[in-house]
């Protein structure tokens, strides 16, 4: 195994738990941490009306973190880069939007990272 295999399998984890924290954030703690990290984006009054409609979002995240995990248990190398490829493209499409329309700052802590990664994962 060469050492760009190995650094890919290593981002796609760090974006995984990345995503599983999001799940976290949005579906079980948007009243606490979800007003610390959304704080410029949305008002806090609306927190507590949102939690329904963040939790939803966070389930999603969790289906792109399960994803990702799935990738790094396939044995057959062409089907485990089509599968993380295809979720960090899904990842990449959900960051950019959500920088779009609600902070540029996910583009950064999101889209970015999934990019960097997809590129590792295309190289190896």
């Amino acid at each position: 195994m060469d050492s760009i295999y190995i650094i890919s399998k290593v981002f796609i984890a760090i974006v995984a738990t990345e995503h599983l924290f999001i799940l976290w954030m949005e579906m079980f703690a948007w009243e606490t941490t979800g007003k610390r990290v959304f704080r410029d984006a949305l008002p806090e009054e609306l927190f507590k009306p949102t939690k329904g409609l963040a939790a939803s979002q966070g389930l999603y995240n969790g289906f792109l973190s399960a994803g990702l995990i799935w990738s790094l248990f396939i044995s057959d190398p062409s089907w485990q880069n089509n599968v993380a490829c295809f979720f960090l493209a899904c990842v990449i499409t959900a960051g950019v939007y959500g920088a779009l329309v609600s902070s540029k700052k996910i583009f950064f802590t999101q889209a970015l990272p999934a990019i960097i990664t997809l590129i590792l994962v295309l190289l190896s």
